[in-house]
């Protein structure tokens, strides 16, 4: 050990292996606060629309059912039976789907078409198709579609 000029011992300072962390978490902290309250402010939503497409054409049964929901969120039930003759009924939810229940316990084969009108809002349209198979117990219940209109060159 080195002495100094009175008598007394240098110590030598053992070097410490470690990071102060405190500044760090002091910076996330402020970057966290900085994050949450811009996050609800930022614009998510995009305008989209949606393409059309000349989708394959399903064969038609003789029976057809098809739930009809308007822009407002109306529910009609538009029937054809097998000599061509239909019926349009403006039921509530719980009716129609009483009534499809029925059909379907007399034709357990029996498909059901959801015509949404284009304006109507898109989880109204899925919450009957949803509640179609579910609650009235149809297997196939399927979106009712029309070919795009062609374009004029």
């Amino acid at each position: 050990m080195a002495m100094t000029a009175t008598g007394r011992r240098i110590r030598k300072r053992k070097l410490k292996a470690e990071i102060n962390v405190v500044p760090y978490i002091d910076v996330m902290l402020v970057l966290l606060i900085i994050f949450m309250v811009t996050a609800p402010l930022l614009n998510l939503g995009v305008d989209v629309k949606l393409p059309q497409v000349a989708a394959a054409t399903v064969e038609q049964p003789k029976q057809q059912v098809v739930v009809q929901v308007a822009d407002d969120g109306a529910l009609s039930l538009i029937q054809r039976d097998e000599h061509g003759a239909t019926s349009k009924l403006a039921l509530e939810e719980e009716a129609l789907i009483d009534r499809v229940r029925a059909f379907r316990a007399a034709n357990p084969a029996l498909v059901v078409f959801v015509a949404g009108d284009g304006a109507a809002r898109y989880d109204t349209v899925l919450a009957i198709l949803q509640r179609l198979r579910t609650d009235a117990g149809v297997e196939k219940a399927t979106l009712l579609t029309s070919a795009p209109e062609p374009t004029r060159p």
